[in-house]
Formats: structure tokens, C-alpha cells, sequence
């Protein structure tokens, strides 16, 4: 049975209480939801629940991480396809499921670098992403220190499976985490004045 986008949100929500997993789970759908447009006939509600719901499990169960929520979604009647997705985004990690599909090779490459686009838009002044630009991110990418946490080498991965250029992730990424700043809190309202 199809999952509306608010069952998906309060599903989240049920099992995060923080606020940055929260962001980070809109600023994935929102990506997928965007890129989504690049593939002819994705079905953009199925990419966005996906990003929506790939770190389901983070908050409260971090050593079975893909696993309990996969086990959470069957119980909730998710789509295999979703479920497979999630746990794809976790390959060579928590996962021996390796992306296949469209959808699941994007989740893969774009779930660590929404988060070191975060770290960069939030270094700006502007506190925005909506004024982030592709060489000034490129320069944070290749700064091992800065984003640590951020493995580089899944994005690479990523991006060569979906045939794509590096510049091509990032930049996409970025253009699509705009179509979400305000919601992300990238919109800039929060710069300090």
C-alpha cells in the first residue's frame, strides 16, 4: 500500500527527536526529489520518501543501522523498492546491498554529500545555500579536515555509478538542496546580522 508523504513525516519523526537528523532527512528528500527529474518516468513521491526515510532507524538503533529500519518499514507496509533503497544507501558500511536502480545509486551518492553541503553553506556568511557556489564547495571537498565525518570516497563511488562527473554531483546537489533552503534552514534567515 502507497505511504502518503505526512504518514512518511510522522513515521520519522516518531523515531527522531533531533533536529539536524530531521533537517537532514528533508534536505534528502528534497534532493531526490529534485533529481529525480533527471530520470524519465522516476516517480518523484517514491525518490522523496526514500530520502525522506533513509536514516529512519539513526537516532535510536545507530549499531543496526539500515537493518532496523528496514524491519520498521516492512512492519509499516513500505514498498520492497523503498525498503531496498534504504538499505542500499548503507552499502560497504552496515550493507552488503549494492545500489542498482537510479534511485538507489543517487540515495547512495547524495546522502554524505548533503551533509557536507550543509557544512559549507552554513560556514558562509550568508548562513545560505541558496549563494553557494560550485568552486567554493569543490574547494571545502578537497580539505580532508573540514566535514571529516564526510567520506569522500562513497560520493566518488556514487557518482561513478550513475556515470557522472564529479562536478555534476556537487553541482546538482547543491541546485536541489535550494529547492528546500527554507525548509533545511539554508535559506539564510538565520545569518547573524
Amino acid at each position: 500500500m502507497a505511504k502518503t508523504r505526512e504518514q512518511a513525516w510522522e513515521l520519522l519523526k516518531s523515531y527522531n527527536q533531533s533536529e539536524s537528523l530531521r533537517r537532514h532527512a528533508l534536505a534528502v528528500e528534497g534532493t531526490m526529489r529534485a533529481l529525480s527529474e533527471r530520470f524519465p518516468g522516476a516517480n518523484q513521491d517514491e525518490w522523496g520518501l526514500a530520502g525522506l526515510l533513509h536514516d529512519l532507524d539513526y537516532e535510536r538503533y545507530p549499531d543496526q543501522h539500515c537493518h532496523k529500519a528496514a524491519e520498521i518499514l516492512q512492519d509499516e507496509g513500505y514498498e520492497t523498492t523503498l525498503i531496498r533503497a534504504v538499505m542500499s544507501h548503507g552499502y560497504g558500511i552496515v550493507t552488503e546491498v549494492k545500489p542498482e536502480t537510479d534511485l538507489e545509486k543517487v540515495l547512495y551518492t547524495i546522502d554524505e554529500l548533503t551533509g557536507l553541503v550543509t557544512a559549507a553553506a552554513l560556514m558562509r556568511p550568508s548562513r545560505s545555500v541558496l549563494d553557494l557556489e560550485l568552486k567554493s564547495l569543490k574547494k571545502k571537498y578537497k580539505t580532508p579536515s573540514f566535514a571529516a565525518g564526510v567520506d569522500r570516497a562513497i560520493i566518488e563511488n556514487g557518482a561513478d555509478m550513475l556515470g557522472w562527473t564529479l562536478d555534476d554531483v556537487l553541482e546538482s546537489t547543491i541546485q536541489a538542496m535550494r529547492t528546500v533552503a527554507t525548509e533545511i534552514g539554508l535559506d539564510g534567515s538565520a545569518a547573524s546580522t
